[in-house]
C-alpha cells in the first residue's frame, strides 16, 4: 500500500468536499507474466497483483449528484447527476472509468444515490499495468461499501468493472485485469481460466524477482488496435468452427489453414500457442525453473511481435536488452495489450539490482524520461481500508 497515494487521496477529498469519507478502497495494478490476448479468447493467463495501486474515497449523498476529484489531474472535478442517463464525460476522460462503474453497479442493483469521490493512484498510465482496472475495481468496492454491501463478491465486482470498460469506455478487454486486481493473492501469481473464472494461486519462489521496465511508449487500447485484434480472433475462431480460439489446437489450425487469410492464421497461431505456453509457464514457476520460464517468455514475445503484431520497435529493443542482461536463467517479454507499455522480466533475486542498473544505463526511452526499473513481488487484491 502506498502511503503517498493515501495522503494524496485524503488531501484531495478534504480540499474538494470539506468533510471525511465513509469508505476507502484500494485496488492494485497488475503485471501479466505470460498469456497475452488469451483472456478474451476464453484462454489462460498468468498475472499477479503488484505493489502499485489506486485508492478511492467515497462519501454517499442522497441527492443523486456525483462529484469526482482526481488528485493526479491537478484536483480536476467531474460532476454529473443520476437523474439523467450516465454518459461519458465531455471534458474528463479519466472520469469515464468511474462513471461506467457507477452505471453498472446501479444496473446490478447496488443502492447508490450519489456521492463525493476522490481518486489517486501510482500505477503508471499507458504502461500495460492496468491502471484502468485498478481504478474500476477500487471504485466498485467503495460503491459496494457505501451501498451496505462491503462483502460483495470480488469476482462479481471484477465482472462489473470489465463491463464498464467494455460497454461504457469502449475497450473490449478480457476479464484478466479486473479479476487479478480484485482477487490477487499475496505472494502468488494466479493461473486464471478465463472461461470459468476459476483461478489457482501459484506461490512465487523466494529466489525470483519480477522486474518491470516502461518502454516510454504509451499505449491506448480504446484507440482501435486492441478491438481490431479481438475482432480478428473472433473471425478466426468462426472460420475454424469453434466458439473461441481456446477450443482450437495446432492440429486444427493447420487443417483449417486454407480457410484463413494469412493475418487470421497468424492471430490464431499466437493465441493457440500462447495458451499452451501459459500453462507450461505456471508449472515452471511452481517448480522454480527459471530456465524454462525464460525460454517460454522469449517465445511469447516473438509470437506477439511476429504473429499478433502488437509490439513496437522500442518495446522489442527493451525486451532484447533485458534478455541479453538476464541470460538463460530467466527471460523478458512485453506485458499488457501492446502497442507500447512495459516489458516484464523474471530473474534470480540476487541479480535483480545488477540487471536493473544495466538496463537503466543502456536503454534510452523515446520520451526522454529516465529509465527506471520496478522490482516487484505479488501482493493481495482489492480491500477496504475504511470502514
Amino acid at each position: 500500500m502506498s502511503g503517498d497515494v493515501g495522503s494524496r487521496v485524503r488531501e484531495a477529498f478534504a480540499r474538494a468536499f470539506s468533510t471525511s469519507p465513509e469508505a476507502v478502497a484500494r485496488a492494485p495494478g497488475r503485471v501479466n507474466l505470460i498469456g497475452e490476448h488469451t483472456d478474451y479468447n476464453d484462454g489462460f493467463v498468468f498475472p499477479c497483483a503488484i505493489g502499485l495501486e489506486t485508492q478511492v474515497e467515497l462519501r454517499a449523498r442522497n441527492d443523486g449528484v456525483v462529484r469526482i476529484v482526481a488528485a493526479d489531474f491537478g484536483g480536476a472535478i467531474d460532476e454529473f447527476s443520476l437523474a439523467s442517463p450516465i454518459v461519458r464525460s465531455s471534458n474528463n476522460p479519466w472520469a469515464d472509468y468511474v462513471r461506467g462503474v457507477i452505471r453498472e453497479m446501479r444496473a446490478e442493483g447496488f443502492a447508490f444515490s450519489g456521492g463525493d469521490i476522490s481518486i489517486a493512484g501510482d500505477v503508471p498510465q499507458g504502461a500495460g499495468l492496468s491502471s484502468s482496472a485498478s481504478l474500476e475495481v477500487a471504485t466498485a468496492l467503495a460503491v459496494a461499501a457505501c451501498a451496505g454491501r462491503p462483502d460483495a463478491d470480488r469476482t462479481n465486482l471484477a465482472k462489473i468493472s470489465q463491463r464498464a470498460e467494455n460497454d461504457f469506455v469502449g475497450c473490449n478487454c478480457g476479464i484478466m485485469d479486473q479479476l487479478v486486481s480484485a482477487q490477487g493473492v499475496d505472494g502468488a501469481a494466479l493461473l486464471i481460466d478465463c472461461r470459468t473464472l476459476k483461478f489457482t494461486p501459484v506461490r512465487a519462489p523466494y529466489q525470483f524477482s519480477i522486474l518491470i521496465v516502461h518502454s516510454g511508449v504509451l499505449h491506448g487500447h480504446a484507440e482501435g488496435h486492441y478491438n481490431d485484434r479481438r475482432r480478428q480472433c473472433d473471425e478466426a475462431a468462426s472460420a475454424l468452427g469453434v466458439s473461441k480460439l481456446r477450443d482450437a489446437d495446432e492440429q486444427m489450425l493447420q487443417s483449417g489453414a486454407g480457410t484463413l487469410d494469412p493475418v487470421a492464421f497468424r492471430r490464431a497461431r499466437h493465441v493457440i500457442t500462447e495458451n499452451a505456453r501459459t500453462q507450461r509457464a505456471a508449472d515452471a514457476f511452481a517448480a522454480g525453473d527459471l530456465r524454462t520460464l525464460g525460454a517460454l517468455m522469449r517465445a511469447s514475445h516473438r509470437s506477439m511481435r511476429d504473429d499478433f503484431e502488437v509490439t513496437t520497435p522500442d518495446v522489442d529493443r527493451l525486451a532484447d536488452l533485458l534478455n541479453e542482461a538476464i541470460g538463460e536463467e530467466g527471460g523478458a517479454r512485453m506485458t499488457g495489450g501492446g502497442f507500447g507499455g512495459a516489458v516484464v522480466a523474471l530473474a534470480h533475486r540476487t541479480r535483480a539490482a545488477e540487471i536493473a542498473a544495466r538496463i537503466e544505463a543502456v536503454y534510452e526511452r523515446p520520451d526522454g524520461q529516465a529509465t527506471k526499473t520496478l522490482i516487484q513481488k505479488p501482493v493481495s487484491g482489492a480491500a477496504l481500508i475504511l470502514p
